[in-house]
């Protein structure tokens, strides 16, 4: 007859004995190995794609993680401001040539012969 539990959570299974950690127990390395002749080392050599060969050149070069990152980041970026950059100068030299138009238009055909010879003189500066 077993006794009657106390708790609703009392465990009826005796308890299990603890296990000890394992011992390590180091062997002997076998003898290394011994080849008739020089053994063949198959190596692939495969390029880089064009947008990663610098974050790989960095990094055979010993570079840190942050240059890398930089690279990743600031390449396009670097890109993409230089663009905009010469958009926007464009543009305002379109402008600047309309405007020069229209003034030497204008010029010539209000001022009369002495429009003419501003145009000219204008445009000979310019």
């Amino acid at each position: 007859m077993s006794t009657p539990r106390r708790y609703q959570f009392d465990n009826q299974l005796p308890a299990l004995p603890q296990q000890q950690a394992p011992v390590y127990r180091p062997e002997p390395l076998g003898a290394p190995a011994v080849y008739d002749q020089q053994p063949v080392v198959v190596q692939h050599i495969h390029q880089a794609p064009p947008d990663r060969t610098v974050q790989r050149v960095a990094l055979g070069a010993g570079v840190g993680g942050g240059a890398v990152a930089a690279g990743v980041y600031f390449g396009p970026l670097l890109v993409a401001a230089l663009s905009s950059m010469a958009i926007s100068l464009a543009a305002v030299a379109l402008v600047v040539v309309v405007i020069a138009w229209g003034v030497v238009t204008v010029v010539r055909s209000i001022g009369g012969p002495d429009g003419k010879a501003a145009a000219k003189t204008l445009r000979r500066k310019g």
